[in-house]
């Protein structure tokens, strides 16, 4: 039996629709199955689309405000972090109420993840990250496969804050930028990587303004004169179905917790991703004096309808 359901479509990481990340939320999933969930979302062939539901009794207990289940169009992932804003705005915009003014706690697979706003956007807590080293053995297959040289790569780290990435630093952002991989070789190795590097202002400092208007209307594979943003990042997730993802927020999170942990980026910055796509996602990072990593960025509403599921 099929109900007809609310349903928004936002773009996340941005402040001009269709430049960022596009979320499908489906505003009640009650009744839904896992399959019927995951035929929807690969239905939609966004990178994700999200199903809200009433707090579990243990999710309400610890202050949930709802829960979201988040499905790629292959997979259903325990977190993620342009699903978290895009839903949260969703929510709040068909008349949601949160417990507590300014935040906002989701429950979700990897537990509970609390959002706040701060000033003109909402922010989410980068969940405990998980992370090691990786061998020479294990980085080659990797590094064949996105045509890199280890010569071209700075740092290399396993990040797990729910999804896994392989997370690389390379030296420049025209590497960043020049990458063809090999999406079939990636998705062999079930490995998702997320490649970043830093960008330099002439006097060889990070950039730090923003300038709304360089960052809009970017055709595919066009660089920014005088980009705000301070690290270029791209996303690959073929294992999830997903070739190559337009602004990721649990890649960043990830990026962030490791690259402010060990000194290759300050304790507030932002990313610019997407630039290929002919997007121009951004992404805001900072962390509080308690170390705690805030992702946020802006989101904005596209579509808003029913869907028949």
């Amino acid at each position: 039996m099929t109900t007809t359901r609310p349903f928004q479509q936002v773009d996340v990481f941005t402040d001009t629709a269709f430049l960022g990340n596009p979320l499908a939320v489906v505003l009640d999933g009650t009744g839904l199955s896992d399959a019927q969930m995951q035929a929807f979302a690969a239905w939609t062939q966004l990178s994700e689309t999200t199903f809200l539901l009433p707090p579990t009794p243990e999710g309400a207990a610890g202050g949930a405000d709802y829960r979201v289940r988040i499905f790629t169009p292959g997979a259903e992932l325990p977190f993620a972090g342009h699903p978290t804003l895009g839903t949260a705005h969703a929510w709040l915009n068909a008349g949601g109420q949160p417990r507590q003014a300014g935040v906002l706690v989701q429950e979700c697979g990897v537990g509970l993840v609390t959002l706040k706003q701060l000033g003109e956007r909402w922010a989410f807590a980068a969940p405990p990250l998980s992370r090691s080293d990786i061998s020479a053995e294990d980085l080659a297959p990797v590094l064949a496969a996105l045509e890199l040289d280890a010569s071209e790569v700075i740092a290399a780290q396993n990040l797990n804050n729910g999804p896994h990435w392989l997370g690389l630093l390379v030296e420049c952002v025209d590497t960043v930028l020049a990458l063809e991989p090999d999406h079939a070789a990636l998705k062999k190795l079930g490995t998702k990587v997320g490649v970043a590097a830093k960008r330099q202002a002439p006097d060889g400092g990070l950039i730090r303004r923003a300038n709304r208007e360089a960052r809009a209307f970017t055709a595919p594979g066009t660089r920014i004169a005088n980009d705000p943003t301070d690290l270029e990042v791209r996303a690959f997730a073929a294992p999830v179905g997903v070739t190559e993802d337009p602004v990721t927020g649990s890649l960043n999170a990830s990026l962030a917790q490791w690259l402010m942990a060990d000194g290759h980026m300050p304790a507030a910055y932002s990313a610019r991703q997407g630039t290929i796509l002919g997007r121009a996602g951004q992404v805001f990072l900072s962390q509080d004096a308690q170390a705690q990593v805030w992702v946020g960025g802006d989101v904005v509403a596209c579509v808003q309808g029913f869907v028949t599921l």
